[in-house]
């Protein structure tokens, strides 16, 4: 998406298959594999394996919850940038007072119809 793409929930969401649906995939496949070798042939060998595969499956959380955690706080910067920019004198003031949810939803309203949505949820 451009920055001349104006935002809509259309746009939002991205699946990346590679990411989301091969790398996890194999990543539980091997989860459950090790997990069945762990019960049919207990000992430090598949233990091992199985730490690894529960490690894998914390890796692949953790880079996605940090990724949408990096992106939550571009879009909550976006959005009080965007409202110094639109919004009233005597509704300035007032921008930290929105929630994280607040500023993303606020954030596929078009320019025109923001500081009545704000007032709104202010």
């Amino acid at each position: 998406m451009s920055d001349t793409t104006p935002q809509s929930l259309a746009h939002h969401a991205r699946y990346v298959p590679g990411f989301h649906f091969v790398a996890t995939g194999l990543l539980a496949i091997n989860f459950i594999w090790s997990l069945i070798e762990l019960v049919k042939h207990p000992g430090a060998g598949t233990v091992d394996g199985s730490l690894v595969a529960v490690a894998l499956l914390l890796l692949l959380w953790y880079t996605r919850a940090f990724a949408v955690g990096v992106q939550d706080r571009i879009i909550r910067l976006e959005e009080r940038t965007r409202m110094e920019r639109l919004l009233p004198a005597d509704l300035k003031p007032r921008i930290p007072e929105f929630t994280r949810a607040q500023l993303i939803s606020l954030r596929f309203a078009p320019d025109q119809e923001l500081p009545a949505l704000a007032r709104k949820v202010l």
